[in-house]
Order: C-alpha cells, then sequence, then structure tokens
C-alpha cells in the first residue's frame, strides 16, 4: 500500500454519485411510520433525556448514539425527521467511509465503485440508516476511520492530522455502541505488526519501514490508542449534568460495571432471536414493522441481499487466502475486519441475539466482494462481476418496497418477498 497509485483514476466522483443515491433513498418515506418503531421506543425516550438533561436511560449502552439523536431532535423538533436524521446523514458517512477506505486500500477504482454500489443495495446499512437505533453511528465512524487509516499508509506525508481523526473516530466508533471495539483495536495492531516486521528488535525508537514511514510506535500508540479512549470517556459528559443520577468522573468506572452487567443479563426469548451462523447464511429475517400505517398496509425488513449475502462467503475465503499467501494486504484486511467483527458475536455473553448485529460484519463482507469481483474483472471475467452487481440491484429493487415501507396491497402482501420460513 505504499506503492503509489495514479490519482487521475479517483473514482471519487462516483463515490459522490453512490453518496447521493443513498441518501435520496433514505430521504423516501423517512418520517413513515410517525411514531417510533422497534427499538426506537428504546433510544428516542433516551435521547428526550438528553435533551433536558432529566436522568439517564437505556445506560446498557454508550451514550453517543442517543446523543446524535438528541442533535436531530433539537435541529428539526421531537418528531420522526427529527429522530431520524442524523442516523440517515451517518449511513451517507458510512458508505462514503467504506468506498473511500476501499481506494486507498486497494488502487482499484473498480473495486471502489462496486464496494459503494454493494454497501448501497445490501439491504442492512439502508435500512439502519433509516432508523434511529445505534448501530448505524457505529458503522460511520468506524468506516471514517478506517478511511483515513487506508489513506495514511498510502500517503503517509498526511499521517499525523488524518491519524487525528482516526483516534477520534474510533472513540466516537465506540461511544457509539461497544460491538466497534475489535475494530478500533485494528489500527494499533496493524501499526504494531507492521513495525515489528520493519524494523526488528527496535520497533519501540524507529521512524523507519512500513506501514506509516517517520512516525514512531510511541507516536502511533497516542493516535491510535490513548486519544480514542479519551474521546469515548469524554463523550459521558450528560452523565456529570444530569438532575438525578449525575457521577463524578471518577465514577465512570462503577457506571461500566452497571453497563456490563446490564449487558450480561438474561433476557427473555424474543421471537426474532437469532444467532452468528444464521445471519452468516442469511437465515433469520427481522420484522422491524408490519401493520397498517396512514391507511395502507407497511412493512419494514431487516434482511441482507440474497445474493451478495451468499456470494460474498466464497470472496471472503478468497481474501483470506490471496491475502495470507500472496500478501495482498487489502484482501486481508477486510477478511481481518470481519472476523473480528463477527468473532465478537461468537463469544460474546448476551443470550439474545439479532440479525442487525450483523450490519457491521456485513460490510466487510461486501467489501471482500467487492475485491474478488475486481479480480474476476482482471481475469478477462468481467461479465461474472457485472452479472453481480446487476443481481445485487435487480434483488434491491424487488425488496425495495418492504424495506422501505412502501404501500402493499393487503395485510398478506408479504408472502410475495418470503422465499424462507424463516424470514416471517
Amino acid at each position: 500500500m505504499n506503492r503509489p497509485f495514479h490519482q487521475r483514476q479517483d473514482p471519487i466522483g462516483w463515490t459522490a454519485l453512490v453518496a447521493l443515491a443513498f441518501a435520496c433513498l433514505c430521504a423516501i418515506r423517512l418520517t413513515i411510520p410517525d411514531k417510533p418503531f422497534f427499538d426506537e421506543v428504546h433510544y428516542v425516550p433516551a435521547a428526550r433525556t438528553v435533551l433536558d438533561l432529566s436522568h439517564p436511560l437505556n445506560i446498557e449502552h454508550p451514550p453517543l448514539g442517543k446523543q446524535l439523536i438528541a442533535l436531530g431532535m433539537a435541529i428539526f423538533g421531537d418528531n420522526a425527521l427529527g429522530w431520524r436524521i442524523m442516523p440517515a446523514i451517518f449511513g451517507v458517512l458510512a458508505v462514503i467511509g467504506g468506498t473511500r477506505a476501499m481506494w486507498f486500500a486497494s488502487g482499484s477504482a473498480f473495486a471502489s465503485i462496486a464496494c459503494g454500489i454493494l454497501l448501497l443495495t445490501g439491504f442492512p446499512l439502508l435500512v439502519e440508516a433509516r432508523i434511529a437505533m445505534l448501530d448505524i453511528f457505529m458503522a460511520g465512524f468506524a468506516m471514517l476511520a478506517l478511511w483515513m487509516f487506508a489513506a495514511t499508509i498510502r500517503e503517509p506525508e498526511t499521517a499525523r492530522w488524518r491519524l487525528a481523526i482516526v483516534g477520534v473516530a474510533l472513540g466516537c466508533a465506540m461511544a457509539s455502541k461497544w460491538n466497534a471495539i475489535p475494530l478500533a483495536m485494528m489500527p494499533g495492531m496493524i501499526f504494531l505488526i507492521f513495525r515489528i516486521r520493519s524494523a526488528g528488535r527496535r520497533f519501540l525508537t524507529s521512524r523507519r519501514g512500513a506501514p506509516i514511514p517517520g512516525m514512531t510506535l510511541a507516536e502511533a500508540a497516542l493516535w491510535l490508542g490513548l486519544l480514542p479512549l479519551l474521546v469515548y470517556a469524554a463523550c459521558y459528559w450528560p452523565f456529570f449534568f444530569y438532575r438525578d443520577g449525575s457521577i463524578t468522573p471518577l465514577g465512570l468506572i462503577d457506571l461500566h460495571e452497571r453497563m456490563l452487567s446490564l449487558q450480561e443479563q438474561l433476557l427473555k426469548p424474543h421471537t426474532y432471536q437469532s444467532v452468528w451462523y444464521q445471519w452468516v447464511l442469511d437465515w433469520r429475517a427481522i420484522w422491524y414493522l408490519y401493520e397498517p400505517i396512514g391507511g395502507a398496509q407497511r412493512g419494514v425488513l431487516m434482511l441482507g441481499n440474497p445474493l451478495t449475502m451468499i456470494a460474498g462467503l466464497p470472496a471472503l475465503a478468497w481474501c483470506a487466502w490471496k491475502g495470507m499467501f500472496q500478501r495482498r494486504w487489502d484482501m486481508l484486511a477486510v477478511a481481518a475486519c470481519y472476523a473480528v467483527t463477527l468473532g465478537l458475536w461468537v463469544v460474546a455473553a448476551k443470550n439474545v441475539q439479532f440479525y442487525y448485529h450483523y450490519m457491521l460484519p456485513s460490510c466487510f463482507l461486501l467489501a471482500a466482494l467487492a475485491l474478488a469481483l475486481d479480480d474476476l474483472r482482471r481475469s478477462g471475467r468481467d461479465w461474472i462481476a457485472w452479472a453481480i452487481l446487476a443481481g445485487s440491484v435487480l434483488l434491491f429493487a424487488h425488496f425495495w418496497p418492504i424495506l422501505s415501507a412502501a404501500r402493499l396491497d393487503d395485510q398478506m402482501a408479504f408472502e410475495y418477498w418470503m422465499w424462507l420460513d424463516s424470514w416471517r
């Protein structure tokens, strides 16, 4: 990745078009329903208490996502637009960040554009960008961090200001949802591993070699270790000012013990609960909404694109193989990011889990598919690459009515899209 590439091939214009398309799709029926639905019933009330600083709610999750929902409410009012405008903005950020990260990591305009299209048409990112939940904020900050980190390695002369953004974004991702913690450790681990490989016993003090020439391990630890932790802690500022239930800075330790115990408590079984291997196989969906609203039957289904979620699995294996045995570091990074973000849920002490926990891993699955399609194109099998991209778009259009709360024909209209009984 330290090799220069041709800036004239930078697909930034295409990135802007994909991001604009994503934003337009988010805007369609964004305020339907006009009442909180699914987990909005937890996060919208918590955002209200941030606005009036009355008392903490929903303390089992970090506070930044609820603060951002509150920011939208402060600007646009305590209504559907106010609840969902910030998730939509961060969904756009996730698309831009993921697409730009792919460009700087791979140097391939095709892989970058394909990644953007696959993220847009993959279903989970768009569905989460249209509801006031926390995962989209985590994804937006995480993709921003990966974009800046990949750009730093590609253009080390920009290292300090970019790594400052990486550190802030990683801290904000963790302060949005703890799911980001394994991913937040990756940039620092990458720097350490590659510096040991390039500098040997002098890795602690050397400024030479990969991944960022001219920077010591100590300085990297400042940007990638200390800064994210400070930003994470600063995001707890409302807890110091609540009228009821406020804490001192030292009380953050006790607060985190309470948060951890709430995360590990045994929950009642849920109709739509699932486990990680069902997510991988796109086996278990969630109906966020299915009821009459505004004189019509409407639904919002959380599911992965059946084509790309399955095609992404061999693509992921291909990336892992080429990364390990042919030193394709971009492919290895994508496979590793998928492994750590999904691996969290394999070992997590949480008895009730849901498909939306797969949203962040699915972004890396789709990135792996974009890299594999780029390899197919380079090998002369470009028709396969274009067919998969076209198929992803067509399936997205097919499922669009039940991704976006569109008007449906009748109460049983959902049957048209239920390819598997497990999606019901």
